[in-house]
């Protein structure tokens, strides 16, 4: 299995000079990877057209027939602001919404993408310890993270 490295340009993360590196990849291109972004953007597309078109809606709706907008519901609520008052709702929902869906179906895909990856950074460290260049290696938390 190719060791992962998350920097853009694919350089080894604790690669030694004095050995042949192992061929790496980028996460990106891992098909886990992949789904995980697939599934992010599925919702994500989803949720912006339900908030953009409910606002849309509104807007249209009150541009183009007043008359319905300004129907009176109780007492000094109108038809109009009940709606507009009620994108604060759609809003929230699909915050919370969001957020639900990544504790339940993204963050476990994730978790499972770094713990391989920190998997492929500890067996690299260990193989590099056994040849005896551990003095080679970069200390593990030192490098910081990139974004992929």
């Amino acid at each position: 299995m190719p060791e992962f490295s998350p920097w853009h340009d694919n350089s080894l993360t604790y690669g030694s000079p004095n050995s042949e590196p192992a061929p790496t990849r980028r996460i990106s291109e891992d098909p886990e990877f992949h789904s995980l972004r697939r599934a992010q953007r599925r919702f994500g597309v989803r949720a912006t057209l339900l908030s953009v078109g409910g606002f849309l809606l509104y807007v249209l709706l009150s541009h183009t027939v007043p008359g319905l907008m300004n129907q009176r519901l109780l007492g000094h609520l109108t038809l109009g602001l009940a709606l507009g008052l009620g994108q604060f709702v759609v809003m929230g929902v699909t915050a919370w919404c969001y957020v639900r869906y990544m504790r339940t179906r993204i963050d476990p895909l994730a978790r499972g993408l770094g713990s391989r990856l920190n998997q492929h950074e500890a067996n690299s460290l260990r193989t590099a310890a056994q040849r005896g260049d551990a003095g080679q290696t970069v200390p593990p938390g030192s490098r910081g993270y990139r974004t992929w």
